[in-house]
């Protein structure tokens, strides 16, 4: 019997978003202890090396990594380098909670990127709407924080723009990855891609913020050894999921709004200081609709045919 392939994309791509979700906690938590380029730096770097036991045997010939080096160059600069430094500097200036919504708007860059960057991925009625009322729900979140009232909020204000542009880093790392159908394996281009992303935020930090220390405390190591799986889990799923003919990269990264309001609850739920307020749950209202009025066709869709045939 053939497997629905909505089905198994929509699972995949739920624990990926899931996985994802769990960072704004470890973060915050991180960088309690650390400074945000030597804490991200450690991180994907430690992600890079758990995946290799999964590519050793099966690893490419050294010509066709040569002939590929400057994809994986790419992808390094923009999935992780960029996008990472982007946002753990983000981190630095906003909320958990906050963060979480604002990085909840990723799925408007990647859908307005493939529309013009992409043959095949254009802008539906649907898909307009569905960002539309995505994007509302994120400026509802960033209003009210009234980043005019006082110094705080500017700043909050600003990481808000900086979280912006590290969305526009990973939506052109996706862009990348789903147009080069190159044959290396997924899960051999996120190890060695997220690995030279962290050796490049790592040493940035060396002469930034100076060398960390061994003797951290125990949070610091616990958040940054679930951080590193949560990476390399999550980023070779999504790897996978964008190298399938049938994905689209504006409806696949659709699923990142579950990201903001997973993440929102986790902050709430484990985050000193962070709590729930009615335009937050509001602007969570308006996402979570987004995501279900993209859905609705396919799901309908997946009902009638079944979860296999």
């Amino acid at each position: 019997m053939k497997r629905n392939p909505f089905s198994s994309t929509a699972l995949l791509a739920v624990t990926a978003c899931l996985l994802w979700s769990t960072a704004f906690v470890g973060v915050k938590i991180g960088l309690q202890f650390s400074g945000p380029l030597a804490f991200a730096g450690l991180r994907f770097m430690l992600s890079g090396l758990l995946l290799v036991p999964f590519w050793w045997k099966r690893r490419p010939a050294l010509r066709s990594v040569v002939d590929h080096a400057g994809l994986i160059l790419r992808v390094a600069c923009f999935q992780t380098f960029t996008l990472y430094g982007l946002f753990y500097f983000g981190m630095t200036l906003v909320p958990g909670a906050l963060a979480a919504m604002v990085i909840g708007a990723s799925p408007l860059v990647s859908a307005v990127l493939a529309h013009y960057l992409m043959v095949g991925d254009r802008m539906t009625r649907i898909k307009a709407a569905s960002i539309g009322l995505g994007l509302t729900g994120v400026s509802i979140l960033s209003v009210s924080r009234l980043p005019w009232a006082s110094a705080a909020g500017l700043l909050e204000f600003a990481g808000i723009g900086v979280l912006f542009l590290s969305n526009f880093s990973g939506a052109l790392g996706n862009i990348i990855v789903a147009g080069h159908r190159s044959d290396l394996e997924p899960v051999f281009l996120n190890s060695v891609q997220i690995f030279l992303g962290g050796l490049g935020l790592w040493g940035l930090s060396v002469p930034v913020e100076g060398p960390i220390t061994i003797g951290m405390p125990w949070p610091f190591w616990i958040s940054l050894l679930w951080l590193a799986f949560l990476s390399a889990a999550a980023f070779s799923i999504w790897f996978m999921l964008l190298r399938r003919p049938s994905v689209k990269v504006s409806e696949l990264n659709l699923w990142k709004f579950l990201i903001p309001v997973c993440g929102a609850i986790l902050s709430w739920l484990l985050l000193p200081g962070e709590a729930p307020s009615f335009w937050p749950l509001t602007g969570m209202a308006c996402i979570a609709t987004a995501i279900v009025l993209f859905n609705a066709p396919a799901l309908r869709g997946a009902v009638r045919r079944g979860p296999c045939r």
